[in-house]
């Protein structure tokens, strides 16, 4: 017999995929069909990012929610290559299961492979991915209210008129959107004047962007304000502004956030001023309870929105939250997402 290559593909990801635990903490029964057979249900998170602290919260949360609903969780991490990440949708249509959450990805890498899996009668999700397809919900984090978030608290600290960096990759859909953001705030304030753009999701990501952020402050020192909307571009960028000692002099905001964000805001005489996020635990269970609801005959919606919070150092420091753990005590509308959470849906314990 002759092995086509996605089934070579599909025999790989089985043996490479890792497995989350099958208990369930509610009993057989009390769910809708097909989550009252516990363990019966498989399903895919097939990743293009996964480098970073969001990332790993994000996995935790998806985990967390798979566990809590019983079902058997096959992860397929692409490592940032797009025709892998494709191979790996076909890895998971070869292994027989019911559902796939994409995570970030390109639309051209994408689009198709998402429409292979819909054609093989399984249900698919995607999260922060545009693979412009009506049967196929949308996560997302709200990033245009998380740039916004972050610009009016930039505004709020600098005024209208200051000289800005901004760290960028196209392609991106988070990015994208986040984009369209600054390019409005851009053109409502035309005293900021963006004078070097720059960005990269080489891994390590922060220290690769610190690397272009070095030249950037060599070229520019009187840059005011960095605009670097996602953590590990501002990680980097952090990096060379503190190696540069330009951090009393430029402010730093940012997206996303993680327990060594945190401890990297409230350093002494951090650059680091503000950031606007999600926690990326409660987004990977949203993205999976979505998933859930389609697996049970039900709709989330097409576009399935988290809520941003702002977080600002004054506020880490007036609080004194050190950890992710504080920061959900302490804002509680940080903690959870009432997102795709229909009465039958078991809540994760992260």
């Amino acid at each position: 017999m002759k092995l086509s290559r996605r089934m070579v593909l599909g025999l790989a990801g089985g043996l490479a995929a890792l497995t989350a635990g099958f208990a369930s903490p509610v009993l057989a029964g009390s769910m809708p069909a097909p989550f009252d057979n516990p363990g019966k249900v498989k399903i895919a998170l097939v990743r293009y990012l996964s480098t970073g602290d969001f990332f790993e919260a994000y996995l935790s949360g998806v985990q967390a929610q798979a566990k809590a609903l019983g079902v058997d969780l096959r992860v397929f991490d692409s490592r940032q290559d797009a025709a892998l990440q494709a191979d790996m949708v076909d890895q998971a249509i070869a292994l027989g299961v019911d559902g796939i959450v994409i995570q970030h990805g390109l639309t051209e890498s994408m689009q198709d492979a998402a429409q292979r899996a819909i054609d093989a009668g399984i249900k698919v999700v995607a999260f922060d991915v545009n693979v412009k397809n009506p049967k196929i919900p949308q996560v997302e984090q709200s990033d245009r209210d998380l740039a916004r978030l972050a610009l009016e608290q930039a505004l709020k600290d600098n005024g209208t008129s200051f000289k800005a960096g901004y760290v960028y990759v196209p392609g991106i859909a988070p990015l994208d959107r986040r984009d369209e953001t600054w390019t409005k705030v851009k053109a409502a304030n035309p005293g900021i004047k963006q004078v070097a753009e720059f960005g990269t999701l080489d891994n390590p990501i922060a220290n690769s962007n610190a690397n272009q952020a070095r030249s950037v402050l060599q070229a520019h020192p009187d840059i005011k304000v960095m605009f670097a909307p996602y953590d590990e571009f501002a990680k980097g960028v952090k990096i060379a502004v503190d190696e540069a000692g330009l951090n009393k002099q430029i402010k730093i905001y940012s997206a996303d956030v993680s327990t060594a964000d945190i401890a990297a805001m409230r350093e002494p005489d951090s650059a680091w001023a503000a950031t606007a996020a999600t926690n990326p635990a409660v987004v990977g269970a949203v993205s999976v309870r979505a998933l859930a609801m389609l697996l049970a005959g039900q709709d989330p919606g097409h576009n399935v929105i988290i809520p941003p919070t702002l977080i600002t150092q004054k506020m880490l420091n007036d609080l004194d939250i050190k950890n992710m753990q504080e920061l959900g005590k302490k804002l509680p509308q940080f903690a959870h997402a009432n997102v795709a959470m229909p009465d039958w849906m078991p809540a994760p314990k992260y």
